[in-house]
């Protein structure tokens, strides 16, 4: 499995920017991905080290428009949080 191939894109919120100061970002991930692989593929793309991974499976909401009724896409989401020693990802430093 390609490291690409689990992270989909980073999750990017009010929330989620309060944390990178933290060392914690938040990435959208492969439903089958585990914490292990998630890990792996982390400090494969971005060159750090992770001190820890948390997962949650995020549902889709039910959202009606008109008499028509559906579901918004179900994901699963990783907290990554790094090391302290850990350089930070560039990508999310533009951001702060």
């Amino acid at each position: 499995m390609v490291s690409q191939d689990i992270i989909i894109r980073p999750i990017l919120s009010e929330k989620t920017y309060a944390d990178i100061p933290n060392k914690k970002y938040v990435f959208e991930v492969a439903k089958f991905a585990n914490k292990t692989q998630i890990k792996q593929a982390v400090e494969e793309i971005f060159s750090v080290k992770v001190a820890s991974v948390n997962t949650a499976n995020v549902y889709g909401k039910i959202k009606r428009q008109g008499k028509n009724e559906g579901l918004t896409g179900s994901y699963k989401r990783a907290v990554v949080k790094l090391t302290a020693d850990s350089k930070s990802i560039a990508f999310f430093d533009s951001l702060s």
